[in-house]
């Protein structure tokens, strides 16, 4: 247990130091990836790294989505009259 929380924290520490401020989703998804990679024969380092590039990548891609409904909701709002 005590070899799984320090490579857990390895992970966070190479997560949080390797990748920008604006990283968002990277954190959760090194934790979300590390986890699973312990489970799968002890890669947790790996595990971490795929799973902040992949949470990274959702973070964009739902940021990209709020953006759009946003924009289609301006577009459809009627101009208000005095």
């Amino acid at each position: 247990m005590r070899r799984v929380f320090i490579s857990l924290l390895t992970a966070f520490a190479f997560a949080a130091s390797s990748v920008p401020a604006g990283a968002a989703g990277c954190l959760k998804g090194a934790a979300v990836g590390g986890v699973a990679g312990h489970f799968a024969h002890h890669h947790v380092v790996l595990g971490a790294i795929a799973g902040c590039v992949i949470g990274h990548h959702l973070a964009h891609k739902a940021k990209e989505q709020k953006a759009a409904q946003q924009q289609q909701a301006a577009k459809n709002t009627p101009p208000k009259q005095p």
